[in-house]
């Protein structure tokens, strides 16, 4: 049985880019395997807060951040196609600040 960790990342989509970006990227949450919609205005997959399983995204001032509840081979295998889809459709290379290094 696969343990259920919580993770943390915050990309660099920044919350001060145009309204047109942000339009992408929420058509982009859509096609996201597990996509379940807006709960309370935040973006949820696979479950709410009171769920074992779950994804939630906010935009903070550093970035686009996500938290998940899953295991790690999910949560990395999710992660990693989000931020592949979102470099090709947002043109720009989307990245945790590590990612950088």
């Amino acid at each position: 049985m696969r343990s259920i960790n919580a993770y943390y990342c915050s990309l660099n989509i920044r919350y001060d880019l145009p309204d047109a970006v942000w339009e992408t990227v929420g058509e982009l949450y859509e096609r996201m395997p597990g996509w379940i919609g807006y709960v309370q205005g935040i973006p949820h997959w696979f479950g709410q807060e009171e769920d074992g399983i779950r994804i939630t995204a906010s935009v903070e001032p550093s970035g686009l951040c996500m938290e998940a509840r899953m295991d790690e081979e999910s949560w990395q295998s999710w992660i990693g196609l989000f931020k592949t889809e979102a470099s090709k459709v947002l043109g720009f290379k989307v990245a945790e600040p590590e990612d950088e290094r």
